[in-house]
């Protein structure tokens, strides 16, 4: 048998190199996936959502990078968010942590929580009351809560929940003043997300923005386990992919 040629094995090596430095090229400047692996921005995203997250949408910061590599100083070619975007961020406090929510406060915003209703410069948001969120978890329990549809100013619609009716955690809150260059987040499970209403998390910098939420890829309901892979299609929720992000 032939060996192969040093020539051969040095192409061979060139193109893995040139194929990694392309997927990290794709990842940095264009879109990166995440997964979802906590229940705060039901019924938006489920536990076991795949999505791409758009990396140009707002400009690019350190926090653009791999390992937010890079100096700080804020973000280049910068867009500013719209009210509604779903967005992924580094929390604040601890920069290395992935945080996916909805920005509701703009620079300048004041916003409070009054009675579980959503406030925004001293109106209330509209929220209409429609059919429970229903859904099983991965321990085959059954999930029941109260389900809304908000409407925030600029007329974007998203549901939200309340487990808690009006009566969650951070259903009454002090009202806060966005900081010029931050941003308000906050879940869509709204008596289960840590978020701007709290000092863990609190107002978000402009420069701490990943990118934005923009389409799911694959979403599984965590029923079969890595290994089974006879189960892989009932474990799968097909409704959800290719799914655009509200």
């Amino acid at each position: 048998m032939s060996k192969e040629k040093p020539g051969g094995m040095m192409e061979t090596v060139r193109t893995i190199v040139y194929a990694m430095l392309i997927a990290a090229a794709v990842r940095t400047i264009a879109f990166e996936p995440f997964n979802i692996p906590s229940g705060s921005m039901i019924p938006t995203l489920l536990i076991g959502d795949y999505l791409f997250v758009s990396k140009f949408a707002y400009g690019y910061s350190r926090h653009s990078m791999p390992f937010s590599i890079g100096p700080g100083g804020g973000r280049i070619l910068e867009s500013v968010p719209e009210r509604g975007d779903v967005i992924v961020f580094k929390k604040p406090t601890e920069n290395k942590v992935d945080y996916i929510k909805r920005v509701v406060g703009l620079p300048g915003d004041r916003i409070q929580v009054t009675g579980g209703i959503l406030h925004i410069n001293g109106e209330a948001v509209e929220r209409k009351r429609v059919e429970d969120f229903i859904e099983r978890d991965r321990d085959g329990n059954i999930i029941r809560a109260a389900q809304y549809i908000e409407t925030l100013p600029n007329g974007r619609k998203h549901r939200i929940i309340e487990f808690m009716g009006d009566r969650g955690l951070a259903d009454n809150t002090v009202e806060f003043k966005v900081p010029a260059g931050h941003y308000f987040m906050m879940g869509d499970n709204r008596d289960n997300s840590t978020d701007s209403r709290f000092a863990d998390v609190g107002f978000v910098p402009a420069e701490n923005l990943v990118g934005r939420a923009e389409v799911l890829f694959f979403s599984s309901d965590g029923s079969a386990a890595l290994w089974e892979v006879w189960r892989w299609p009932w474990a799968i929720r097909y409704a959800r992919l290719f799914k655009g992000i509200e």
